[in-house]
């Protein structure tokens, strides 16, 4: 498949529509960028499934800006409406053809799910660690309770048996 342009109109309904786009930020005054083009048009022939679109950044600067773009070129590469890869500079062909591959048998939905299981067993682990750390200081709490009654029953112990 060629090569798109987009343009702030239609960035969103692109980039937000199933399957996978790719988004090569670039200008035509960037060295990088010119040399990028050419293979970043060859891997699009190698996946006619895709959408592999280019963003002038000279004539779209408030959409680079919105994106923050600082770098050219910029890669971002988007599946079913997700940003699952973002980087500045430019990769040679098999880096990209190698990237384009391992985002088209992204599994989105079960990325997505993995990591809200990473996340929600992060929490987990941190509340069981609060609850750890509770449970130690109340143990130290019932120890210096303890130690303090301990102490004053001695006193009045004492203080039964002295001879005044």
């Amino acid at each position: 498949m060629a090569t798109i342009a987009l343009n702030e109109a239609d960035f969103e309904t692109t980039v937000t529509a199933p399957g996978m786009v790719l988004v090569d930020f670039w200008a035509e005054w960037c060295g990088p960028c010119r040399r990028f083009g050419p293979v970043f048009e060859a891997v699009s022939e190698e996946h006619p499934d895709a959408v592999f679109a280019k963003v002038d950044t000279e004539a779209e600067q408030a959409l680079a800006q919105s994106l923050e773009i600082s770098s050219i070129p910029t890669l971002m590469v988007f599946k079913d409406g997700y940003l699952v890869y973002r980087e500045a500079g430019a990769l040679n062909k098999a880096q990209l053809a190698k990237l384009a591959q391992q985002v088209a048998e992204l599994d989105v939905k079960a990325a997505l799910a993995e990591a809200e299981a990473a996340a929600e067993a992060e929490v987990e682990a941190e509340v069981e660690a609060e609850v750890a750390a509770e449970d130690e200081i109340e143990a130290e709490v019932e120890a210096v309770i303890e130690a303090v009654v301990e102490a004053e029953l001695e006193a009045e112990a004492e203080a039964k048996n002295s001879p005044i």
